[in-house]
């Protein structure tokens, strides 16, 4: 572990109310990245959703985030947040293998087929209904 990065008080504060295996996985997922990443949002009101939906940054009122089942983190790169589809990978890279390795199954918002969600990570409906 390379223990380069660390999750600030903004981040810590984002994930109040986020189930804390997520947390544990994002917690992991920091000391091992290669690209420093700040948690932007976890748990929403249905008020928040709705905005989201409204603007186009989200197809669900259903949302992971509704629950604490889910968090968006943001790359953050020279001091400031960048939304280059190359540096989500590298953190996806860094989430799954603190998933594998706690044993916590997640879902990672670049995978999906209709709508790429680079920043979102979710934990597994199938474990965490």
């Amino acid at each position: 572990m390379s223990n380069k990065f660390s999750l600030g008080a903004r981040s810590r504060r984002n994930m109040q109310g986020v189930h804390p295996d997520l947390v544990r996985v994002i917690e992991l997922a920091i000391q091992i990245t290669e690209v420093d990443f700040t948690v932007i949002e976890g748990l929403r009101t249905k008020e928040r959703q709705a905005e989201l939906v409204k603007a186009g940054k989200s197809q669900t009122q259903n949302s992971r985030h509704l629950t604490g089942h889910a968090v968006d983190l943001a790359a953050w790169v020279n001091g400031t947040v960048s939304w280059d589809k190359a540096h989500y990978h590298k953190i996806a890279e860094a989430m799954k293998a603190a998933a594998v390795k706690l044993q916590v199954p997640i879902v990672w918002g670049g995978d999906w087929k209709t709508f790429f969600d680079g920043p979102h990570f979710e934990l597994d409906r199938k474990v965490y209904p």
